[in-house]
């Protein structure tokens, strides 16, 4: 994939996940923009765009696919197929049911597991199913997500042998904003929702 090809994927994702409006953080702050994730992983053929940046991403060596619970099983699905390397789906914790397992698909034990995400912000999601899945026996010192929000110094994945392969980042989706800004393209989440 070109340069061109990837700040067109910013702006292509750009367009589909910032919507304008007001919106409650989980912080309980009020914005007027945000960006919804899961729209561009509900949407098959920007999926497939990004696990296809991804694919060059995989390490060698790779006997997994650690998708991240909810937003990381798309992508490892998607992923999984392109490569033909298996996924595996880890839990945020294990069910306290049935096999009362934390990671489904496969047993990490001896294999190196390549997490998959969607957005990286602090890191604490993946650094949580990390060190989980290192108890349970795997390697893991990659992580590999679609975007990475994460502010310098924000991230101390790499402080836990973690290094982080984003397909984009928070300044290209900045750009990509700023671009749709500059063309009069942003509209509201009604509009940017709205069929037609």
């Amino acid at each position: 994939m070109t340069d061109g090809d990837l700040s067109q994927l910013a702006r292509d994702i750009d367009r589909r996940c910032r919507l304008r409006g007001t919106f409650v953080l989980r912080s309980g702050q009020v914005t007027g923009d945000y960006f919804d994730k899961y729209l561009f992983e509900g949407d098959p053929l920007l999926l497939r765009r990004v696990a296809e940046r991804m694919v060059t991403l995989v390490p060698g060596g790779t006997d997994l696919l650690g998708g991240l619970e909810l937003g990381g099983v798309p992508i490892a699905t998607m992923l999984g197929q392109l490569t033909a390397l298996p996924a595996l789906f880890v839990r945020k914790q294990a069910k306290t049911y049935g096999t009362r397992k934390l990671a489904e698909g496969g047993d990490p034990a001896g294999r190196s597991v390549t997490l998959v995400e969607d957005v990286i912000t602090t890191g604490g999601a993946v650094l949580a199913a990390a060190t989980a899945l290192r108890a349970l026996g795997a390697n893991v010192s990659t992580v590999i997500c679609a975007i990475d929000r994460s502010a310098s110094g924000q991230n101390q994945l790499a402080d836990h042998g973690i290094s982080v392969l984003p397909v984009l980042t928070s300044a290209q989706l900045d750009a990509a904003t700023t671009a749709r800004h500059d063309a009069g393209d942003l509209a509201s989440s009604a509009d940017a929702n709205s069929p037609g």
